[in-house]
């Protein structure tokens, strides 16, 4: 049975049902105005359609949990139309397309392990790890011995996604990345 949720309990990554559809938080705001009752003010994804809205709760509005299943996957290959992915337990394989990979698609490359989110067997999202390691396939030169920290350059990553490292990373060094900021963390 899916849990039952109070607007007051929305964290990110919540996922609810709310009419006929099935929303996602991506930001929650607990706002106290100095007048009147409190509210929930937050912007919501739509699972299936990847709209986002606004919207403003009363604290005590209940929603129905959306049962979500998780699965770990390996990204096998893409062909140019269908990214492919095998379950890692079953073998079993599925193709998503770039739309449903959305910004996953920034931070994953063949044979990896991913976590697809399902809802009523229809795939919405794709999660890779929360830290990957890639390597910089092109980047201005740096400056040998600068060490600063607080001087970045961009850099694009074996996927073709831009980043922003310290200067003295160079062409073939591999990074690790935050993928849920997108964020450069270290040279391993």
């Amino acid at each position: 049975m899916a849990q039952v949720y109070l607007a007051g309990d929305l964290r990110n990554g919540v996922t609810f049902e709310m009419g006929n559809a099935v929303y996602r938080v991506i930001e929650f705001q607990h706002v106290k105005p100095g007048k009147g009752p409190a509210f929930i003010r937050t912007k919501i994804k739509n699972v299936m359609t990847g709209a986002v809205i606004e919207k403003t709760f009363n604290p005590t509005e209940r929603f129905q949990g959306a049962e979500i299943i998780k699965e770990e996957m390996q990204y096998l290959y893409n062909d140019g139309e269908f990214y492919y992915f095998m379950n890692t337990e079953t073998y079993e394989q599925i193709q998503l397309t770039k739309e449903q990979l959305g910004d996953a698609l920034k931070f994953i490359k063949e044979n990896m392990n991913v976590t697809t989110l399902t809802y009523k067997d229809k795939v919405f999202a794709v999660e890779p790890p929360i830290f990957v390691e890639l390597e910089v396939t092109y980047t201005e030169p740096g400056f040998s011995g600068n060490t600063s920290s607080s001087t970045t350059k961009p850099a694009t990553v074996e996927t073709g996604t831009q980043v922003n490292v310290p200067l003295f990373i160079e062409i073939g060094d591999i990074i690790k990345i935050d993928t849920r900021t997108g964020e450069y963390m270290e040279r391993v």
